[in-house]
């Protein structure tokens, strides 16, 4: 290949950035608008309508439904590749696989929050605290799009108090935002899985859903127990049967098949502190994800925040998450 002289591409380069200006076409701004008006919460959210962070000009597709489920406590390698999990590996070949996705921090509640405030708020999984600052509730609410939490085992509808096994408050973050606590009515968007079926059947699919399995079938706790002291691979073989029964009356709803993106990942490693909580598998399938793709760029919680804010059309993503690395590889 012929290698061109510095100062001759440099000369080059400066002619055809003047012809690009010159003829309109060289901003690339106009589908990023500031000031939009989903962000009338006043908070100080990045935007995030592009859905670019520089990954060689893909997009993040736009759609009505995005559903996030969340495993504990994985190694990428309990999870990618496993014999104990055939459903999750057949979800990987028909999606994307996030194989360089790190968690935030240590333990798991750190780790919750950063997927939907895009901050670690606290590293103590006893926290009972409000959390008060821009959240994943109070944007989708600014921007009129509805939202479920769908909790496994959850005591009774808008449930906002502690632990009762094998439901865990932590592993639930919204329930712990100022914007459904009382006097608010928004805690009742907190319903007990079952749900999903009801809301499915009826048409009444959310735009967004977090969706929580208990503890004994999200991989925490071995089966029937409330320890984890069996081997990974039954705690893994528990969660994968779970979703192998729960997740295709979604994937197979026409509302969620014509538009919408399923996320699963883990909140944190089991033994790994790299990028600080450790490198787990991460899994997209859905609306204009590539079917078989692995992606190589880094990644962590706040980029989930990102995809599922900017999936949804919400142009504010809360407390700077659109500055990590957006998940724009996995779109065609």
């Amino acid at each position: 290949m012929r290698i061109i002289p510095a100062r001759l591409a440099l000369f080059l380069a400066s002619g055809l950035i003047a012809a690009l200006v010159a003829c309109g076409g060289g901003s690339g701004s106009s589908s990023s608008p500031s000031g939009s008006g989903s962000n009338s919460s006043g908070s100080s959210g990045n935007s995030g309508n592009s859905g670019n962070n520089g990954n060689s000009g893909a997009m993040i597709a736009q759609v009505q439904h995005i559903a996030i489920v969340v495993l504990e406590n994985l190694d990428y390698s309990d999870v990618a590749g496993s014999s104990s999990a055939p459903y999750i590996n057949s979800l990987i070949s028909q999606g994307g696989l996030a194989t360089q996705y790190y968690a935030n921090t240590h333990p798991s509640i750190g780790n919750y929050f950063t997927m939907t405030t895009g901050e670690i708020i606290t590293n103590d999984d006893g926290y009972n605290g409000v959390v008060t600052i821009d959240n994943v509730v109070r944007e989708l609410q600014a921007a009129s799009k509805t939202w479920k939490v769908y909790a496994q085992s959850l005591p009774q509808q808008g449930y906002l108090g502690g632990g009762v096994y094998p439901y865990l408050h932590r592993h639930n973050p919204l329930s712990y935002m100022s914007d459904v606590q009382p006097p608010s009515q928004l805690n009742q968007n907190i319903v007990d899985f079952s749900q999903l079926t009801t809301d499915l059947s009826s048409q009444q699919l959310p735009n967004y859903l977090f969706l929580v399995p208990d503890a004994q079938h999200d991989a925490h706790d071995c089966p029937g127990t409330m320890n984890d002291n069996c081997d990974v691979r039954v705690r893994v073989a528990a969660a994968d049967n779970w979703l192998s029964s729960n997740l295709p009356q979604l994937l197979s709803n026409p509302q969620f098949q014509q538009s919408g993106i399923l996320v699963l990942t883990t909140d944190e490693s089991r033994d790994d502190n790299t990028n600080g909580g450790g490198r787990v598998a991460t899994i997209l399938v859905g609306t204009g994800v590539k079917v078989g793709y692995q992606g190589t760029a880094t990644y962590d919680h706040r980029s989930l925040l990102g995809l599922s804010m900017t999936a949804l059309g919400v142009s504010s993503i809360p407390n700077g998450a659109g500055s990590a690395t957006q998940m724009t590889e996995f779109f065609q």
